[in-house]
């Protein structure tokens, strides 16, 4: 087999119709011309033997070879990366992109505040923030479109390196003139008597929620359901409705009086961490590395 088609364009255009799940769709990405894209992609499979896609309705997923093909691109297109950025890192200058990803409820407050004080250190780096659900988190990193992702997991995931973790128990979280919000702990039951704003139940967060009401037999109706972290804790902060965080994601409204914690007393309400995570044998950039510690560091007081 000739490996040199693996060194050119046509791996390029093969990846962004993996991202894309079509031609058409990576055609308006690239701004390139879709019989270009298509013939590059055959020239691919001509040269290694292999189609690299199954075509169905919803559009092409990657044959066993092009999931093969997918891994390698994606590697050598980070390892590019990390090339480039420690050769710009031997001007002794701390410059470069920091590519983040991120959930909402740890992006809202508690990261934009560490890139801040991180910047201070070093003015010339900048960053880059997708935010997204937990498993866009791992997916970003996976198809090398992050370099650093921030969540909270619940099991390990493949193909993901855990550079930190801490548990992350789940609090009620209430306006502090809250009747409930001088208790040292709440059980599902006091939290029924009151209107609920929660997460989608595509969250951690609400997913231990749920299975802990099932086990309990307590049906569950939230007076609000919305992905907008901030949304759900204006309304909090604002009626007697409870919501159900992490700390970390509240700290700085706890701090400033807008926004009370309360542990829930329930049995696996806290089997959820705070996740630093990067992509699996992935040698990452100096400047990247020494962001993962300092977000580590940060963490920790706030477990």
């Amino acid at each position: 087999m000739d490996s040199r088609p693996l060194q050119e364009t046509g791996v390029r255009y093969f990846l962004e119709v993996v991202r894309c799940g079509s031609i058409t769709a990576a055609s308006e990405r690239l701004n390139v011309g879709a019989s270009a894209i298509s013939r590059q992609i055959a020239t691919l499979e001509e040269h290694l033997g292999a189609a690299l896609f199954e075509r169905h309705a919803r559009g092409m997923v990657p044959s066993s070879a092009g999931e093969v093909l997918a891994a390698y691109a994606y590697k050598a297109a980070q390892d590019a990366d990390r090339v480039a950025k420690e050769i710009q890192a031997l001007s002794g200058l701390k410059t470069g992109l920091i590519r983040l990803c991120s959930t909402e409820g740890l992006a809202m407050e508690f990261l934009p505040r560490a890139m801040l004080d991180f910047q201070k250190r070093y003015p010339g780096v900048q960053f880059e923030l997708d935010v997204g659900e937990t498993f866009d988190v791992s997916r970003r990193l996976r198809e090398g479109d992050a370099d650093v992702g921030l969540t909270f997991s619940r099991v390990a995931e493949k193909d993901i390196k855990v550079e930190y973790s801490q548990r992350s128990p789940i609090m009620a979280v209430m306006r502090p003139t809250h009747p409930l919000s001088g208790a040292d702990r709440v059980t599902l039951q006091q939290l029924t008597a009151y209107p609920l704003a929660l997460p989608p139940v595509s969250t951690t967060i609400r997913q231990l929620f749920d299975i802990a009401c099932s086990a309990r037999a307590i049906a569950i109706v939230p007076a609000l359901c919305s992905n907008s972290a901030s949304a759900v804790y204006d309304f909090v902060a604002n009626s007697d409705a409870i919501t159900l965080s992490g700390r970390v994601a509240v700290s700085h409204r706890m701090a400033a009086g807008t926004l009370a914690a309360v542990p829930v007393r329930e049995r696996g309400m806290a089997q959820r961490d705070i996740e630093i995570q990067t992509l699996a044998g992935r040698s990452l950039p100096g400047l990247v590395q020494e962001f993962v510690s300092f977000l580590a560091t940060r963490l920790a007081p706030l477990g």
